[in-house]
């Protein structure tokens, strides 16, 4: 493990922009695969670049400086109900294609979403597979622009305190078969290193299988440090068999983790999408946006609504 991060560091960032390729399963390699120097699409549907043209003073500086950096675009059911998720992602496919980048997504809209907290929401059972196939045929429409899907966070990771692993299972492979298509790959919910012994959470990933499936994503909407993620990412593919790759949130881990998942003061915005990456780690991705809140906690609004004095607080050093 010491050579494993020795080797975990962020690597050189040069690798030519992914541009295509086939999906890669647990044990396979597509032609290109997410990479360090990976280029992902800037999206202008965000709550940064939204805020960018109404805050005013450091809050604008800090959402104009958010909007500017590629981060990952969340389909959730409230946002892109079904009959319109279809239509956003040709949008979204279209500028990720006039910028020659790779987009980056989350599916986010099972029922019983976040087991009723502050992230609660999602489709019924029957709903749900409605808006994933919607969503699967405009990403099959829009074949010739590569993706990254991060699919589900905390489904998984939560499962055995949901008491709902079984019905997660049969919620998510059929999710994974509607999202598949050559150029995109699928990362499954895998928690983070101060969550589940890394055994534990390969069982669960396991659970599922990895058919049709990249590897397991880290850290979202976390803070934990990268090195620990990398470790962490290193003893769960391990566990998998040594095939598995994993994708790492570096949205606000720039200070670390404070032991604190919701709103912690004091955190910063990390490494920039596409800055590292190693034999196991793709890379890493803002999977979570900075500024939004996680929830009506340390004085922040609902989940997912722009906060001002977070995006202020999580740019300060990056924008001097």
């Amino acid at each position: 493990m010491v050579a494993a991060l020795a080797g975990a560091t962020a690597i050189a960032v040069g690798i030519a922009a992914l541009v295509g390729g086939l999906p890669a399963l647990f044990g396979g390699a597509g032609a290109h695969t997410p990479a360090p120097g990976t280029r992902f699409a800037v999206l202008a549907e965000s709550s940064a670049a939204e805020a960018s043209t109404t805050d005013s003073g450091a809050a604008r500086d800090a959402a104009t400086y958010l909007a500017a950096e590629p981060t990952a675009y969340w389909f959730t059911p409230e946002r892109d109900p079904i009959g319109a998720a279809g239509g956003r992602l040709r949008l979204l496919a279209g500028e990720a294609r006039a910028q020659q980048a790779v987009l980056a997504l989350v599916i986010y809209g099972l029922p019983g979403r976040d087991c009723g907290n502050h992230s609660a929401g999602g489709l019924s059972a029957a709903d749900y597979p409605v808006w994933i196939e919607e969503i699967g045929a405009a990403l099959r429409a829009e074949s010739d622009v590569p993706a990254v899907i991060v699919l589900e966070p905390d489904s998984l990771a939560l499962a055995e305190e949901c008491g709902n692993l079984t019905e997660r299972v049969a919620e998510l492979r059929p999710a994974i078969a509607a999202l598949q298509r050559p150029g995109s790959w699928i990362y499954l919910d895998g928690g983070h290193s101060n969550w589940h012994p890394a055994a534990e959470q390969a069982r669960l990933l396991r659970a599922v299988g990895g058919d049709g499936v990249r590897g397991f994503s880290l850290n979202v909407s976390n803070f934990n440090a990268t090195d620990a993620e990398i470790a962490y990412a290193h003893a769960v593919a391990a566990d998998l068999g040594g095939d598995a790759h994993a994708l790492i949130d570096t949205s606000r881990n720039g200070a670390g983790s404070n032991g604190q998942w919701c709103n912690p003061p004091g955190r910063l915005v990390g490494d920039l999408a596409g800055a590292l990456g190693d034999d196991v780690v793709d890379t890493n991705v803002w999977i979570k946006p900075p500024g939004e809140s996680d929830g009506p906690c340390n004085g922040g609004p609902a989940a997912g609504r722009w906060w001002p004095a977070a995006a202020e607080e999580l740019t300060r050093v990056a924008r001097r």
